[in-house]
């Protein structure tokens, strides 16, 4: 059997950096594919992360570092055949500015009709990829709603884009025990059960209760949804030891991109992609929880491996002593290919 089914991570995700040029309109064409999920980050200046997907549609955008409402944009005109095309706003296209751009492939739909939940969702999913887009309008009362993999997810993001609502984050490294939340330093997570019904994800629903955050009566919902794939993503968790020769995480791939959050007390999110840092130390850090500029530090800096990644810092942002951190991550390329090749270190 083959270690793995995807030779080439960057045909599923794909990091691309570019500068501003204040013009409208002005095409990205370096994906590698059309994105289905966008989401950019000003590096040089203050400004928020802005989120667009192909199921709410290009103009509708979400930050990541904010409780707000979904909004709808002019920054986004089109995802296109590599890439994307935008207008001239700051946030994506300030002249005189750079920008990274993370972007996942699903299936280049806007989504079908999934009635596998209580609740019928739009889901636009790609099984070989472990990833989709759920769209869905809460009820108000438990329910649970199809996401389109055909396996149990192992990481859930869901966002309110009808109201001002925190993005609860489900791990399964972590379970059931709580939800974090995408957009805050919150710690421990929150044990409330009306959000995620305290049930595990299964192979095609994963379940709501009743809060705000995602089951609003009428209120719209997005969840990216994923699950691991052998020598592509993995979603998982480890123990600090608070040294500089830190932890090593094995993944079974060399990392394109990482976001890591310590569980146990507040503290930033924090990611990490192997364009921005093409060598080791990979020391540049951008919070998902904050509009942030990047900034460069050797707190929170990592090595990034054939097969994993590890910390090279003690700071007690990714790698407190006994505490317990969770990741995503994905491949650049796998530890070995389907032909049984191994991959160099960088």
């Amino acid at each position: 059997m083959a270690y793995t089914t995807i030779n080439k991570g960057s045909s599923y995700f794909n990091t691309v950096t570019y500068s501003g040029n204040g013009t409208n309109p002005t095409s990205i064409t370096s994906v590698g594919f059309k994105p289905d999920w966008l989401w950019i980050k000003c590096r040089s200046d203050a400004a928020s992360h802005c989120l667009f997907d192909a199921v709410r549609g290009p103009s509708k955008r979400l930050i990541s570092n904010s409780d707000a409402a979904e909004s709808t944009e002019t920054q986004i005109a089109s995802f296109d055949t590599n890439g994307w095309t935008m207008d001239a706003d700051t946030a994506n296209n300030g002249s005189g500015r750079t920008y990274v751009a993370w972007n996942w492939l699903a299936n280049n739909t806007s989504g079908s009709s999934n009635t596998a939940g209580s609740i019928t969702s739009t889901v636009a999913a790609n099984t070989t990829a472990g990833f989709s887009i759920v769209s869905y309008t809460g009820t108000g009362s438990n329910a649970t709603v199809g996401h389109g993999l055909g396996v149990a997810p192992d990481f859930l993001i869901i966002k309110n884009r009808t109201g001002a609502n925190s993005w609860p984050v489900w791990s399964r490294s972590y379970g059931n025990a709580g939800v974090l939340y995408l957009d805050l330093v919150n710690a421990p997570p929150d044990t409330n059960p009306v959000f995620l019904n305290g049930t595990t994800p299964t192979s095609s629903v994963f379940s709501i209760g009743t809060a705000g955050h995602v089951n609003a009566s009428a209120s719209n919902y997005i969840a990216y949804v994923f699950n691991s794939v052998k020598g592509f993503s993995k979603f998982g968790k480890y123990t600090g030891n608070a040294s500089a020769d830190g932890p090593f995480i094995y993944t079974g791939f060399k990392p394109a991109f990482i976001i890591m959050k310590r569980i146990g007390t507040n503290d930033n999110w924090l990611m990490k992609d192997s364009v921005r840092d093409p060598y080791n130390l990979a020391d540049k850090r951008i919070y998902p929880n904050s509009n942030g500029a990047e900034d460069t530090s050797a707190n929170g800096s990592i090595d990034i491996l054939s097969n994993g990644f590890k910390h090279r810092s003690s700071d007690d942002m990714v790698n407190p002593s006994s505490q317990v951190c969770i990741y995503m991550a994905f491949a650049s390329n796998p530890f070995v290919t389907s032909g049984g090749i191994p991959v160099t270190a960088r």
